[in-house]
């Protein structure tokens, strides 16, 4: 592969190159970022709704055992 880039110039290397990758894998990297950017965002709402679940249980359970103390 270094054969192959030895006698080109470096913006051929370093800038052609990645922009004719860019456009012929633009969509698929588009969509693979978009499936995990999604996925992270629906990790994040699973894990706000569980700590929501758990904080009210908690609050609801310490508060029901604090009455039938008095």
């Amino acid at each position: 592969m270094r054969e192959i880039f030895a006698g080109l110039p470096w913006w051929v290397k370093w800038v052609a190159v990645p922009v004719i990758a860019l456009f012929v894998f633009g969509g698929l990297i588009v969509s693979v970022l978009s499936v995990v950017v999604a996925l992270l965002f629906k990790a994040l709402v699973f894990v706000a709704l569980v700590g929501g679940l758990i904080y009210v249980v908690r609050k609801f359970t310490s508060s029901s055992s604090s009455r039938s103390d008095w």
